[in-house]
């Protein structure tokens, strides 16, 4: 599978094969990467302004896109169901693919720093028919700290925190994990 050099991802767990999408995915990232790759800019975009960039892209997957702040505009998922069958307890998500059972989250500045990954990786595991999670983060988050400019590599981040989960036998995720770094 080629990508574009800004671009980069990691499949979970380590011994299967990468899903039959992923390729998909990845080319929604690697078209825009001059528009969204952090290595490339000087300052990274929003979690919302990276999201608005791909969602056209991700749309004609297949995939349902959070399209704006209000409630009507954002994507959920059941995670408990109620009386009636109703769903009581909801998440939400940046998209969902329902054919292929795939989730999507867009992080951006302080995606790790701020522990958004984690919760991320929690709550897809609490979501109703959800087998792949697309987690998306900075290969590079760059933010100014007394007066001079730190970085944060959230992609590795991200990618270490993947290889312990899969990796452990104390705990397994029901789903299986695409991480990119853009």
């Amino acid at each position: 599978m080629t990508t574009h050099a800004r671009i980069r991802f990691s499949s979970y767990p380590k011994t299967e094969a990468p899903p039959h999408f992923t390729e998909s995915i990845v080319r929604v990232f690697s078209g825009l990467s001059a528009q969204i790759a952090t290595t490339q800019l000087e300052k990274g975009l929003t979690s919302d302004a990276v999201l608005a960039k791909i969602a056209p892209s991700l749309v004609k997957l297949g995939f349902e896109v959070e399209s704006g702040k209000s409630a009507k505009d954002k994507v959920e998922r059941p995670v408990f169901f109620g009386e009636n069958g109703e769903p009581e307890l909801r998440y939400q998500i940046d998209g969902f693919h329902a054919q292929w059972k795939c989730g999507i989250e867009v992080e951006a500045g302080r995606a790790f720093m701020s522990n958004a990954v984690y919760r991320d990786l929690i709550q897809a595991a609490l979501m109703v028919d959800l087998d792949y999670l697309c987690l998306a983060v900075p290969v590079v988050y760059k933010f100014q700290t007394g007066g001079r400019t730190g970085t944060s590599r959230d992609y590795e981040n991200a990618r270490a925190v993947a290889d312990a989960l899969y990796g452990h036998t104390r705990l397994r995720l029901p789903y299986r994990l695409l991480v990119i770094g853009y």
